[in-house]
This record gives structure tokens, C-alpha cells and sequence, in this order.
């Protein structure tokens, strides 16, 4: 094993960026609130616009990206975690945390003091994870998508000014 970094995404970055993201679609079509179809007909200045309002990272291990996390401004104080995805073959290898770690750094280092999330239900790896770094259940409960049966939970964390990253 390489030793794994965490890199954030620009702009220039799309093309590696949509190659991702639609693998993860690909992989865990359950556990994301847009689909595989409705991404692949994304043009370029879509995925463009996306790198350019949030702060997407991707953990490279040898130069290979192994996993994806974003993070976006949401309501005052309020950053959402989004996209988590750890590509199969990296899964049990820490990958997971040091990308919520990072997400965790940059509200921190941004003075956002709560970080939101959704779980789709019966994803317990994910729940784990997220417990691991201190966010729990908030009660709120929604749709995963538009006309799905399946449904996620809103998990929050606050985040101290003082806490290591």
C-alpha cells in the first residue's frame, strides 16, 4: 500500500472528477440522491459548475484515486458533507476517515461550526464511519430521491475551533 493523500479537486480537474463520481454512481446507485442516467447526460460545464461551488476531494493512493468526499456551504454555520464514496478495492484501509477528516479540517479552518450529512438507511458501513467521527442521528428522516421508496437520515457534528485535524 502507497501512502494515501487527500487533494482538492479544481476546476481544470472535471474530466477526473465526472470519471469518479460516475463510479461511484455505478458502484452504490442507492446510496446517492442523483443516478448514474441523470449524471452521464451532465455536459462538461455542469461538472465544471460543480468543482467550482464546493470543495470536492478525491484520496489518490500511487496516483490512483481511491476515494471522493465534497463538502458545500449550506445554511449559515451549516457545511454539508456530500458525495463520500471509497472505491471497492480501498474500502477497510482508512480511506473513509481520512476523507471525513478533511471535510472536518475545512469547516474548521472555514469557522463553520456544524457539519450535516445524510445516510441512506441500511447503510451501516457509512453510519459506523460517521459514528467513528462523532456525528450523530438528528431524528430527521427524508426521501433518498424524488419518487424512492428508500429513505436517509440527517446526521450532524459540531465542529471545535480547537480540535486537531
Amino acid at each position: 500500500m502507497q501512502t494515501i493523500s487527500v487533494r482538492v479537486l479544481d476546476v481544470p480537474d472535471w474530466a477526473l472528477y465526472r470519471a469518479v463520481r460516475l463510479a461511484a454512481l455505478a458502484d452504490a446507485p442507492t446510496a446517492f440522491a442523483s443516478t448514474l442516467a441523470r449524471e452521464l447526460a451532465f455536459p462538461e460545464d455542469r461538472w465544471r459548475e460543480r468543482l467550482a461551488g464546493r470543495n470536492q476531494f478525491v484520496a489518490e493512493d500511487g496516483g490512483e484515486v481511491c476515494g471522493l468526499i465534497g463538502v458545500v456551504p449550506a445554511d449559515p454555520g451549516v457545511a454539508e458533507l456530500v458525495s463520500l464514496w471509497v472505491r471497492p478495492a480501498a474500502r477497510g484501509r482508512g480511506v473513509g476517515d481520512l476523507l471525513v477528516r478533511e471535510v472536518l479540517r475545512w469547516a474548521r479552518d472555514h469557522d463553520v461550526p456544524t457539519v450535516r450529512l445524510w445516510v441512506a438507511e441500511g447503510n451501516e458501513p457509512a453510519e459506523r464511519l460517521y459514528t467513528r467521527h462523532d456525528f450523530q442521528r438528528t431524528g430527521t428522516v427524508q426521501p433518498v430521491r424524488a419518487g424512492a421508496d428508500a429513505l436517509e437520515f440527517a446526521m450532524t457534528r459540531s465542529v471545535r475551533v480547537d480540535e486537531a485535524g
